[in-house]
Order: structure tokens, then C-alpha cells, then sequence
């Protein structure tokens, strides 16, 4: 399944790039990781089947990979190549990607219908499961971490930084400040907070993963990690404006939510145009970071310029 659906996943519909070899790029990470993600689980016996179906469910459905290929393109990047321990950080950032989607999408939160184009988890079996899934998705990305990453302080870094960026001073901050803000004055130093913590840190996770699996030294982790935090703000911006913008096909989730919803929003607080611009200077920060690694930070200049032009 992962593989069929592998030009939904990067869909360039996704990123409109003429660079053929960024779109190659892309998709040897994704199948990569869509690869790791299918050996994780299949050798994973001790979990129930019932329970087993839904995770294989919520991860194999298409998605963009955007934060796990950073992970594996940031070890690149330090290391000249991908080690395993890149393959199971990127994995691990992609579970507790997908579980935040997951619960996101319950009645309680987003109360969305469809996810990635197919139907939400809890839609496709029901609340509890889809609870049960994310909870199970969130607790072995940790597992993984802990048992196969070759070294006892590595794993510990790994551990502890994407416990850092998808927890209560992460994700989770700006989960619960998303729904505070909702139906409220959102000022634009809370609509920053929000989508820092919220999406950001976890690209920032991403590329701190990726560079600590790459042996990085701290000045290449301090501009990795900068660098994440600003295509990560840059990448909600665009989600705020495509959800005003673009149709729920070209999205794979409904449309126009956040404005039903009165959510606290780029276009809402800013206006499109304004939000359109900060996403390019943005873009154009990030690049300018990459800039002591020279031309072996191609790449990650392209995923940069290629989140700013994405159209679902």
C-alpha cells in the first residue's frame, strides 16, 4: 500500500518544482521511510491485532513525510550519508506526527472527517481506538528510540529532544493555546506562540534528530535547529492560507475549518497577503542559515523553496 500510494504522498501536485532531482530526492526518502515504518511494525508481535490494524492504518495512509525526510536529509547533510540511526529517529518523528493527527481529528478536538484524503482514524474504526492508536503511536516512538539506536547517549538525546518538542513545552503548549484562542481577540504575539510550539518545534525536532544521528557539532545543530524552527512557521502559514484558499481535494482534509471554527490564524489576524509575505521572508531566512554548510545544503534549500510554493 505505502509504495502504490507513493506519488499521492509527495505529490508534486504537492510542490509545483521543476528540479527533477529534488523531486527524486524526495521520493527515495519517502520511500525510505515509508519502508522503515512497515519493518518496525510487522516486527512488533506482542501488539493486538485489532490495535495493529489501526496503527497500520493511520501510518499507512499518504502522507508528505516532510519532517521524518528531514531527518534523514539533515544526517546527510553532517554525516555525508544516512545511518540507521537517522532511519529510526526519522520513523520515531513520524509517529509522533501521525498520533498528533490522530487525536487532532477526534470529535473532542478538530472533529475532523478525513485525514490525508481517507477517512479519520476514528471514522474508519472508532473514538476509542483511534485514541488507543495515537496513544500507542506516541509511547513506541519512544520504544524504538530507546532499543535501536546503537548508542545508550544518543539514544537518550534523541529521546529527550523529541520528548522536549512534542510535549507540554512543545506541541502540546501550542495544542492547548490553539483551543484557548478559539471564538477570542487573537493578538499576533499568541498566534506566533501558537503555531511556534505547535508546528515548529516539531520541524525543529526533526533537524536536531537528523543532526545529532550525523555526529553534529554544536554550531551545525544551532543552525539545523533554527533553520527547522523557521521552514516549521513558514509551513503552518502555508497551512492557514490553504485552508482558505484550496478545495478539500487538493487538501486531503476539509477546508475552511479554521475560519468555522474562529481559530486563531495567519489569514485571520494578519490578512492572506501579509501572511503570504512572512512566509517568504521566512524562506528566505532559513536559506540564508544554510549558509556555512555551502552547496551540500542544496537540498535543504530546495525543501525550502518547495513548502513555500505547496499548494495542499
Amino acid at each position: 500500500m505505502l509504495d502504490s500510494q507513493l506519488s499521492t504522498a509527495i505529490g508534486f501536485a504537492l510542490y509545483e518544482m521543476p528540479d527533477t532531482d529534488f523531486n527524486s530526492e524526495l521520493s527515495g526518502k519517502v520511500r525510505l521511510v515509508n519502508r522503515t515504518l512497515k519493518q518496525l511494525l510487522a516486527n512488533e508481535n506482542r501488539i493486538d491485532g485489532d490495535l495493529k490494524e489501526a496503527l497500520r492504518y493511520t501510518l499507512e495512509t499518504p502522507g508528505k513525510r516532510v519532517r521524518s525526510a528531514l531527518v534523514l536529509w539533515c544526517c546527510e547533510l553532517v554525516a555525508g550519508r544516512v545511518n540507521r540511526n537517522a532511519e529510526v529517529a526519522a520513523a520515531a518523528v513520524e509517529m509522533v506526527h501521525t498520533y498528533s493527527l490522530v487525536h487532532d481529528d477526534l470529535p473532542a478536538m478538530d472533529d475532523d472527517d478525513l485525514r490525508r484524503g481517507v477517512p479519520t482514524c476514528h471514522k474508519a474504526f472508532d473514538e476509542a481506538t483511534a485514541i488507543l492508536a495515537g496513544d500507542a503511536l506516541l509511547t513506541l516512538a519512544f520504544e524504538i528510540l530507546a532499543k535501536q539506536i546503537d548508542r545508550p547517549d544518543t539514544a537518550v538525546r534523541l529521546i529527550a529532544q523529541l520528548a522536549q518538542d512534542a510535549g507540554p513545552s512543545g506541541m502540546i503548549a501550542g495544542q492547548i493555546a490553539d483551543l484557548k484562542a478559539q471564538n477570542t481577540a487573537c493578538s499576533r504575539e499568541i498566534l506566533e506562540y501558537i503555531h511556534t510550539n505547535k508546528t515548529a518545534k516539531m520541524f525543529r525536532c526533526a533537524a536536531a534528530m537528523g543532526a545529532v544521528c550525523g555526529g553534529a557539532v554544536e554550531e551545525q545543530l544551532d543552525l539545523l535547529c533554527d533553520y527547522g524552527l523557521k521552514i516549521g512557521l513558514g509551513f503552518q502559514i502555508a497551512d492557514d492560507v490553504l485552508d482558505v484558499s484550496a478545495s478539500s481535494e487538493q487538501l486531503g482534509k476539509t477546508a475552511g475549518k479554521d475560519a468555522r471554527a474562529a481559530k486563531c490564524t495567519y489569514p485571520a489576524v494578519v490578512g492572506i497577503e501579509k501572511a503570504r509575505q512572512l512566509q517568504s521572508k521566512l524562506t528566505d531566512e532559513a536559506v540564508a542559515v544554510l549558509g556555512l554548510f555551502g552547496k551540500r545544503a542544496d537540498t535543504l534549500r530546495q525543501l525550502a523553496l518547495a513548502l513555500l510554493d505547496r499548494t495542499k
